[in-house]
């Protein structure tokens, strides 16, 4: 019998690290640089940390049994994570994304991995548009699910399906979701990126990346190719994450909880045009996350009636603080249009509805009530300065 992802969020696959004799509990931190060897022709299994250490070592197993993968990659930051999976293609390689992406990865696609050869298509991922899309040279799809900010959400399975019959890799990005709610290498995705920064970590106090595979082959790319570029995860901060995904069960279920009665709060508010969240019944979104996932996570899009709204709105709330990233234990109010989404050109924020009005509201921990307070004096005020 397997073990259940709260004892996984724990231990992993194994109760405690086998080169460990002190019987501590909490995973030790080996912040050490480099690694004496016995002799010529031996090692401990640990020679230089920018290829392993056993802290992230630990973190990595954990990771990858939450995935169900066959390795996990701890990397500095999701970027780092996204940077070195790029170096998985070749000059003339050409992928296809979703038009609804977190603004850093479209400005690495469009700085970057363009300059080095790599070409994109950003398109709305139906199966059809998907199928349209593929080249000859065409190598992997890449999404994310639910997307940066708009919350759409994209049938794994049907782009499993899609990659499959034309040899390409699919990757998906979880960090919205998390392993707790959403596993996509069970539901056919070779890759899996997240941003550890968030869920995982779960507490905005350090910055970490993953990539999860449950190819042998692809494991072994990857391997190289962070030994190669250096940006693997540092001891300390591996600590961090361990120590943030203890909790990953909990936080989860109650942030979740708060954003449904968040949700319904907005759904009732005169002054909100909009909200995108999957757990919406009767939407589309709804309806494949439904079959995909086992939650609907603690994100929230949101479109006010006025960008004047919008900006008092970020200005005035007493609890929750304006602020980018997401996915920590406090409830965070965020402007993807000036914020995440900044280097995206106009006419694609506009496209994918990301306008001046649109908020994104990462759900946290605190008593739901004290969120809705705060929302609602924010509004209210606005009322009583114009």
């Amino acid at each position: 019998m397997g073990r259940g992802i709260e004892t996984k969020c724990i231990y992993g696959d194994s109760a405690k690290f086998e080169g460990e004799q002190t019987g501590s509990i909490s995973f030790p931190i080996y912040q050490t640089a480099t690694f004496a060897h016995p002799a010529v022709g031996q090692s401990t299994g640990y020679d230089y940390s920018r290829m392993q250490n056993p802290t992230r070592q630990q973190l990595e197993q954990v990771v990858a049994s939450l995935e169900g993968g066959v390795d996990a990659l701890a990397f500095s930051s999701g970027m780092a994570a996204m940077t070195a999976l790029m170096e998985l293609f070749q000059p003339g390689d050409h992928i296809i994304t979703d038009s609804d992406l977190y603004g850093g990865s479209i400005r690495l696609f469009r700085s970057i991995s363009r300059k080095n050869g790599i070409s994109f298509s950003h398109i709305d991922c139906s199966m059809e548009n998907v199928e349209l899309s593929i080249r000859e040279n065409t190598r992997a799809i890449l999404i994310e699910t639910p997307t940066n900010p708009m919350m759409n959400v994209i049938d794994i399975r049907s782009m499993a399906e899609a990659a499959k019959r034309h040899g390409l890799l699919l990757i998906v990005d979880n960090t919205f979701l998390s392993p707790y709610f959403q596993k996509p290498l069970t539901l056919g995705a070779d890759i899996v990126l997240h941003s550890g920064t968030k869920f995982l970590g779960g507490h905005n106090d350090t910055l970490a990346g993953f990539l999860v595979t449950g190819s042998p082959e692809v494991s072994e790319q990857l391997r190289f190719i962070i030994k190669t570029v250096g940006s693997g995860l540092a001891p300390f901060d591996s600590w961090l994450i361990l120590r943030g995904i203890k909790t990953l069960p909990v936080r989860m279920e109650r942030a979740q909880e708060n954003a449904r009665a968040i949700v319904d709060f907005l759904s009732g508010e005169p002054r909100v045009r909009m909200v995108r969240y999957p757990g919406i019944p009767g939407t589309r979104a709804y309806e494949i996350c439904r079959r995909q996932a086992s939650g609907f996570g603690s994100m929230i899009t949101f479109e006010v009636e006025s960008r004047e709204l919008a900006l008092h709105i970020l200005k005035n709330t007493r609890l929750i603080p304006f602020a980018e990233s997401l996915g920590g234990v406090e409830t965070l109010l965020t402007y993807p249009t000036t914020q995440t989404h900044a280097d995206v050109p106009l006419e694609v924020r506009q496209r994918n509805g990301i306008t001046d009005r649109v908020l994104r509201l990462s759900v946290g921990i605190e008593t739901k009530e004290d969120l809705i307070l705060d929302l609602k004096q924010a509004m209210d005020s606005f009322e009583a300065s114009v």
